[in-house]
């Protein structure tokens, strides 16, 4: 189904900031928002395959994982490319690096951030996934 539909220009403006990357379609940004599965999410478990994961104490989260936070209202996306977190075009090597990346205050990651693992559906605490 390739419907269109019309948004005003500050609506461009906001999906086009939100994009991760050029790779990154206005639908994927809406279904992200929308907290919908995408389309490379789908992909993701054969794709993960071939590059390393992020782990840390003993969790493992696999390439493509997604990373979200709710601060001040606003969703702030992160994710796992081989092996590191990746924030807003930096590199981080801990959750806590990257929520301070976001808040700019010293910050448990491990309670800020919320994960989606390639071919999961829900949304989990990063917390919650330790022993």
């Amino acid at each position: 189904m390739n419907k269109k539909i019309e948004i005003d220009f500050e609506v461009y403006k906001y999906l086009t900031m939100m994009r991760k990357s050029e790779e990154d379609t206005y639908n994927d940004v809406i279904r992200e928002l929308l907290n919908l599965d995408t389309y490379t999410d789908r992909e993701s478990t054969k794709d993960s395959e071939h590059h390393k994961s992020f782990i840390s104490k003993g969790v493992e989260f696999p390439h493509k994982t997604k990373l979200r936070a709710l601060y001040k209202g606003r969703y702030y996306n992160a994710e796992v490319l081989d092996g590191k977190i990746i924030y807003d075009t930096e590199t981080h090597h801990s959750p806590s690096s990257a929520a301070i990346a976001v808040t700019g205050n010293n910050v448990n990651g491990w309670a800020f951030w919320e994960c989606r693992r390639p071919g999961e559906k829900d949304w989990s605490l990063l917390r919650d996934l330790r022993d």
